[in-house]
């Protein structure tokens, strides 16, 4: 999955906008290093994102789990 950059997007804006939580934020970095000197974003630098882990609620019986 990609992104495409607004001007003023930042590494955890970006993180936080498009996967929900900014903890994501080193792992964009790091797929994208070539990027790293930046800092605020201008517009169109495209990003490579990560996918997702979604963690699961193992403590709860099969047909309860749910994805936080």
């Amino acid at each position: 999955m990609t992104y495409t950059t607004k001007q003023g997007d930042t590494w955890d804006s970006i993180a936080y906008s498009q996967m929900g939580d900014c903890s994501y934020t080193k792992d964009i970095m790091w797929i994208n290093q070539e990027h790293l000197g930046y800092y605020t974003f201008p517009a169109g630098v495209v990003l490579t994102l990560p996918e997702a882990v979604i963690p699961v609620d193992s403590s709860a019986p099969p047909w309860k789990q749910v994805k936080k």
